[in-house]
């Protein structure tokens, strides 16, 4: 029986994102870091507008070209007539009260983590304080507006609320009283961290100057590099921004499984476990790259190339998303872009990056402890980013939509099939439990 072609006879399923969104952000968040460079804004506040200069073009676009407001996905009805404001404002203050103490949750939380007041943090709570009372101002009509047209507007906010009024905490829905908290536990965590390291990856970008950058090609890869982490970093950081149903980016699903919460957390700080000094760093004795190609022109080329490359997918993954970035959550199944190579490309990409740029079996210090040591570190942390991605396989799991994807992807995905011809063994699906 003949295989059916990839492209023709077994198409990939359709991306919940296009390629138009995310090159609309990108153009953006380019023209701002020009100006950025040609005038050396390389504050905190410049940073922070590179966010806006990435966001506000994929909101135009999906707003004015992929209509995304549209899809039935986003849960609103916008054929029908908005109810009356009598009807919905019992369930809007419910869910406000919910929102609310969401917030005020959180607050307390960076109040009592010393490390939320400690480096690029501090700036990052001088923004969550800059931005609270507009956005508990802009809540309720914002809410008053969406319960009018939702077609369910008791959602997991609404069920947050009733539990914390209390009287009606017995009918409070347990499931989506649970999925509102790791919901806002995932943006609370991850959006404090990317707005602490805005600043210092666009200020990483302007310190650069013409000169260096083509002096040599370690020079031209390191600025390439440092200019693709600022566009990961500012794709992600509107994402956790950008949770919001008009524009179908809301959160569907939080992970519910405790595996992959620790997977993620042990990532970042301040649980990470890679970081200089804890039991997962894998740096000891080593060097960059560059050091042990110093004279060797080809070589820097050959190398500096690949890592960029590698670098540039790991960049193009997020890109891919458009609005939707978000680590432990469902916001819409992606199949294009580097996702048709494989499920996973940006930590596959990572890894790579790690084990060509640190080459852990090299080390300074002719330690054979040191090279055993870091050489088995590094392979640790891989298989830490590939029980990451097993989690987030299981979560994505309950959707069909991504069952058909990972069967798809076995079929025709470029990295299993080169495994496949590697090993010798044929590709299979991977299998995929609905999550209960």
């Amino acid at each position: 029986m003949n295989k059916p072609h990839p492209v023709l006879g077994d198409p990939c399923p359709k991306s919940a994102v296009g390629h138009g969104v995310g090159l609309a952000g990108l153009l953006g968040l380019v023209a701002w870091t020009l100006l950025g460079w040609h005038y050396g804004m390389d504050g905190p506040y410049a940073g922070m507008t590179a966010i806006f200069a990435c966001g506000i073009p994929m909101v135009l676009w999906s707003l004015l070209v992929d209509r995304v407001h549209r899809n039935p996905t986003t849960g609103i009805d916008w054929d029908g007539t908005p109810r009356p404001l009598r009807d919905i404002s019992d369930i809007s203050l419910v869910k406000l009260t919910g929102l609310w103490a969401t917030w005020g949750g959180l607050a307390i939380l960076y109040c009592v983590a010393r490390w939320y007041w400690d480096g690029g943090y501090r700036f990052a709570m001088q923004m969550f304080g800059a931005a609270a009372p507009w956005l508990l101002a802009l809540s309720i009509p914002y809410v008053l507006w969406l319960d009018r047209r939702l077609v369910e507007p008791r959602d997991a906010a609404y069920a947050f609320g009733q539990w914390v009024i209390g009287g009606a905490a017995g009918r409070a829905d347990k499931a989506l009283v649970a999925n509102h908290l790791r919901a806002w536990g995932v943006k609370g965590f991850f959006l404090a961290f990317m707005i602490s390291i805005v600043p210092a990856n666009f200020a990483n970008v302007i310190h650069w100057n013409p000169a260096q950058v083509v002096a040599n090609p370690v020079n031209l890869a390191n600025f390439l590099i440092t200019a693709m982490f600022l566009i990961d970093v500012a794709f992600a950081t509107v994402g956790y921004m950008l949770t919001m149903r008009p524009l179908d980016a809301h959160i569907r699903t939080a992970n519910p499984y405790m595996a992959g919460w620790v997977a993620a957390l042990i990532c970042y700080p301040p649980f990470v476990l890679m970081g200089p000094g804890g039991p997962l760093d894998y740096h000891h004795g080593t060097a960059e790259w560059s050091y042990w190609l110093a004279g060797n022109s080809a070589g820097q080329w050959l190398v500096g190339g690949i890592l960029v490359a590698l670098t540039g997918i790991y960049a193009w993954a997020t890109v891919a998303f458009g609005l939707r970035f978000s680590n432990l959550t469902h916001r819409g199944i992606l199949t294009h872009g580097p996702y048709r190579w494989t499920r996973h490309p940006a930590y596959l990409s990572k890894n790579l990056f790690w084990w060509i740029s640190t080459v852990p079996f090299l080390v300074t210090s002719d330690s054979l402890i040191d090279m055993v040591r870091n050489t088995v570190t590094l392979a640790v942390v891989s298989g830490v980013y590939y029980w990451r991605a097993r989690t987030e396989e299981q979560h994505l799991g309950s959707d069909p939509a991504y069952r058909d994807y990972s069967d798809w992807m076995a079929r025709n995905g470029w990295v299993p099939r080169l495994v496949a011809a590697v090993t010798g063994r044929k590709a299979r699906p991977a299998v995929l439990q609905p999550a209960e």
